[in-house]
């Protein structure tokens, strides 16, 4: 076992007696299959599991007496098992720390009691004396064959050779990849590398079957570039040197003749100086290219700098986390590659090997070349070069740190290596940089983190390795000075990249509010008054990240920065009013916000920005900024006379979605007011709003229907609407899976029924529409609930309607929601129950389905609307007399009573109409008992 684990396994020797496990991905794969073996080898092998060992195993636990239940004996701190070997001692004993076990039964046990430390046992019992420990031991016992101890020995070898055996798909792999580098002469790796066969059968192999039984999977001919032609056996035990294959019969052709290596890329180091040599130099490219083949070799050992090549790679991340990454792209033969590929080439190798005078003239003259082509980039990181330079970044030399921070600066553009720089853990690196008193060296590393937290992995790194608190402090400089010395200048250089880096971090939702914490928010606003656009563009950028959280929209307000975003929507820079817009779009949510761009004057600009039509997310901003500001309706008024809404009509066609959306919804506030409805429809709008009830998007459809319902209120626009067949697709969208989308149509299905002509009809006509509308009685969702009750209130006026919603259940439907306690849900649920009370025995069938007792509590309500519609809910139902006994015993007259003194006619009116029933009950009932006790 223990020649297995070493053969198997990565150590590092602690002493000249103690060895322990790497901390390594094939290390925890290894353990992880060696816990998940032992566990079940008990069930799984019984005989076998009650072998006992020659020696025990031992190893320093951290299990104690408490952790062992029954079938221990436990006696203070030690722990002995009650199944014991022929001589009598225990197959497990346990005197802290150290656990003696004799058994794997006694092992698989153990592991069971350690629960979530089961790895931890297994890594310190294999860290432990275990040399020689898997010999079973001679047993009496008629079981213990020398049967069940083979089967032990096999099962073990089978368990612990499986991560050394190769396989055909990583040989093949390998091959392939080293076959990319053959020819070129002398720059070539290799001559030739081919296959002695070319058939390849299903499994992979391409040895005929009976050598297959060996275990060989192929076998090649390598021309090395300096050594005679190798002819080469890949088997499922290694890679070794054959006799020379002629033809298959020929079985001397198969015999080794060498040593075996663990893979093709060892032995031809070993045979091969040239190859040696030149493989070095590609080296991080081949980890790279068996990376993404999942080859899973294992060949490149640890660098002087202490990191695998490949260790940049070994960081999972889902394609939802990285933004915008590329597949790494390279040309299929090195004679593809420009002339700027070798010239980087032959710098690095003075990079790597040169003092520091070599090393400074090294880097400025890779900054002659155009570091933004994709060749010398590829050049950089193929030839390992960006490892280089990061470990330039941890010297104290401040011109090497400069030059290899303005290399990185600007191939970090590239996203292929921003990853491999986040992988090399190279943001550690550039975030210690950010407190060196060489200003231009934080200015630098800022905007390379700038550059680099551009996916989530980098920007939490940046956050964990403490940069966000740096790069705020960066922000500290007086940036609207009259006039500037030269120190002051580069504060203000700082400060400008700071702000770049801050903004790329500031997508997290956790690196905003370490930013809070850390205090940006003033400095931010400080900088915000600076005139230098070079400043401004990335502040307002944070800022507009930062503003979807609610902290910050406050902030932003309360600290005056509205006034500076205002002022800076007539810039002439367009990106700079973008970010602006797109900030006052988020704040604009909070109404002193959108007053406060009312004050400042910022609704003028913000049309004017609607002329630049042909700057898409400019646009998207200016809507959307618009669209929030209109939630006021002094500002709808404003925007009036700045003839927004004109423009805002001609933009809903031929626009992108994210502008459509916010056109829509301004469109949708502004027809709040009744002149406005009219003038939509007069500037063409009401068609093309119609056609957007088709769109896909969720938010589209949503802002759309509220927009529909608004107009449909003006009698004009319906006919449009109903001619557009508007009203069959509004009820179509009560089909939508998204619950927003469901109540913005069931409110807008409320105006078209209320407005339209024949929407009774139109209804009726609906294959499915009164199942659908009684079908969402039993949704979640308290808004769609509330809207369909709207939308049954306003259906149900008509009788027809009214007695098909009865026949499909809308009675036992709406008693159900009658123990809500949201009182926009009671207002609607009220008036849908009045309303149905107009047909048939519903009257009675709500007072037998529960209705009337939870409706009296909604009187305690202090929402005026939903007194009103429950006291008229109460008086349809108090038509019934079963119901009005419920009522009076709920005690409903005296609230009655007090609401009749209200100013409310209807709420009068409904509450003496119950009150009357109740008392023409009554006092039926006294006649009754009268007239029984005369006669």
């Amino acid at each position: 076992m223990g020649i297995s684990l070493t053969r198997a396994a990565q150590w590092t020797m602690v002493s000249s007696s103690t060895a322990k496990l790497v901390s390594t991905p094939m290390n925890e794969s290894l353990l992880k299959e060696i816990l998940h073996f032992v566990e079940h080898f008990r069930s799984q092998y019984p005989q076998e599991a009650e072998h006992v060992f020659e020696e025990p195993l031992q190893w320093s636990t951290t299990l104690v007496a408490s952790d062992f239940k029954t079938d221990y004996d436990i006696s203070d701190s030690d722990v002995q098992s009650h199944e014991r070997d022929s001589e009598g001692h225990p197959l497990l004993q346990l005197s802290p720390p150290t656990v003696y076990v004799r058994s794997f039964s006694q092992l698989s046990k153990l592991l069971h009691l350690a629960h979530d430390k089961k790895l931890a046992e297994v890594r310190a019992c294999l860290e432990g004396k275990f040399e020689s420990n898997l010999h079973p031991k001679q047993s009496n016992h008629q079981h213990s064959s020398i049967t069940h101890r083979l089967n032990l020995f096999v099962l073990l070898v089978t368990l612990y050779s499986h991560p050394i055996m190769l396989n055909p798909k990583a040989v093949k792999n390998e091959v392939e990849i080293l076959q990319v580098f053959c020819g070129g002469g002398d720059k070539g790796l290799l001559k030739s590398l081919r296959y002695t066969s070319d058939f390849e059968f299903s499994n992979g192999y391409r040895a005929p079957l009976w050598r297959q039984v060996q275990g060989d999977i192929c076998y090649l001919v390598i021309e090395p570039c300096d050594t005679e032609t190798l002819h080469i056996t890949c088997s499922t035990a290694g890679i070794f040197l054959n006799g020379g294959i002629k033809q298959e019969g020929e079985e001397n052709g198969y015999e080794q003749t060498s040593d075996t290596y663990e893979d093709l890329v060892t032995l031809l180091k070993s045979r091969s100086p040239h190859f040696a040599e030149k493989i070095n130099q590609v080296e991080d490219l081949i980890v790279c290219l068996i990376k993404k083949s999942e080859a899973g070799l294992l060949y490149f050992r640890k660098t002087s700098a202490g990191a695998l090549p490949g260790e940049p790679f070994s960081e999972s991340s889902t394609e939802s986390e990285e933004e915008e990454e590329q597949p790494y792209r390279h040309p299929e033969t090195n004679t593809d590659l420009p002339s700027e590929y070798w010239q980087i080439q032959k710098l690095v190798k003075y990079l790597k090997d040169g003092d520091q005078i070599v090393t400074v003239h090294t880097l400025c003259a890779m900054m002659d070349f155009n570091l933004m082509q994709e060749s010398c980039q590829m050049a950089i990181q193929d030839t390992g070069a960006l490892k280089v330079l990061l470990n330039l970044l941890d010297t104290d030399e401040h011109k090497c740190e400069i030059g290899s921070l303005k290399i990185l600066r600007t191939i970090s553009h590239n996203s292929q290596i921003r990853r491999v720089i986040v992988d090399m853990r190279g943001v550690q690196s550039i975030v210690k940089i950010l407190d060196s008193p060489v200003k231009e060296l934080k200015a630098l590393a800022a905007e390379t983190i700038a550059n680099v937290a551009k996916f989530r992995r980098a920007r939490r790194n940046v956050r964990l390795y403490g940069g966000i608190n740096k790069l705020v402090s960066l922000l500290d400089c007086l940036p609207n000075l009259a006039s500037l010395t030269p120190s002051q200048e580069e504060d203000i250089e700082v400060a400008c990249c700071g702000a770049l880096a801050l903004w790329s971090c500031s997508r997290s939702t956790k690196n905003k509010k370490a930013i809070r914490k850390a205090g940006g928010i003033p400095l931010l606003g400080r900088l915000l008054k600076s005139p230098l656009q070079k400043m401004l563009i990335p502040v307002v950028g944070t800022l507009q990240e930062c503003a979807s959280e609610e902290s910050y929209r406050t902030d932003i307000q309360t600290l005056g920065m509205i006034k500076d975003l205002v002022r800076n929507l007539s810039s002439d820079n367009d990106e700079l009013q973008m970010h602006c817009a797109s900030a006052i779009f988020k704040c604009a949510e909070d109404k002193q916000t959108r007053d406060l761009v009312r004050k400042y004057k910022g609704l003028q600009p913000l049309v004017s920005l609607l002329h630049k039509a042909d700057n898409k997310q400019l646009l998207a901003a200016a809507t959307g900024a618009i669209w929030k500001c209109s939630i006021s309706q002094e500002n709808v008024t404003k925007f009036q006379e700045y003839k927004a809404l004109e423009i805002l009509v001609s933009l809903l066609t031929d626009q992108p979605e994210e502008v459509l959306v916010n056109v829509v919804g301004a469109l949708g506030e502004f027809a709040q007011i009744p002149a406005n409805k009219a003038a939509i429809r007069e500037f063409g709008g009401i068609k093309p709003l119609v056609k957007l009830l088709t769109s896909p998007n969720q938010a589209l459809l949503v802002n759309v229907t509220k927009a529909v319902g608004a107009c449909a209120t003006n009698k004009d626009n319906m006919v449009i609407i109903d001619q557009l067949d508007g009203i069959r697709l509004v009820w179509s969208l009560l089909k939508n899976p998204s619950a927003d989308v469901q109540s913005s149509a069931a409110w807008a299905l409320c105006a078209c029924t209320e407005n339209a002509e024949d929407a009774g009809e139109t209804a009726r006509s609906l294959i499915g529409g009164f199942q659908l509308i009684v079908k969402l009685l039993s949704s979640t969702n308290n808004e769609v609930l509330a809207s369909i009750c709207a939308a049954i209130c306003k259906i149900a006026k008509d009788e027809e309607n009214l007695a098909i919603l009865t026949d499909f259940g809308v009675v036992p439907s709406l008693a159900k929601l009658t123990n809500t306690t949201d009182d926009r849900l009671r207002h609607h649920l009220a008036d849908a129950i009045a309303q149905c009370c107009m047909w048939g025995s519903n009257r009675a069938s709500f007072g037998e389905a529960g209705a009337v007792a939870p409706l009296v509590r909604y009187l305690k309500s202090k929402e005026g609307s939903v007194q009103r519609s429950t006291a008229m809910a109460l008086y349809q139902l108090s038509r019934n007399p079963n119901n009005c006994i419920t009522m009076h015993e709920k005690e409903v007259v005296q609230p009655l009573i007090h609401m009749m003194g209200s100013d409310d006619e209807e709420l009068q009116e409904a509450a003496a109409g119950c009150v009357r029933s109740i008392r023409l009950l009554y006092m039926a009932n006294r006649n009754a008992e009268l007239f029984t006790f005369r006669n």
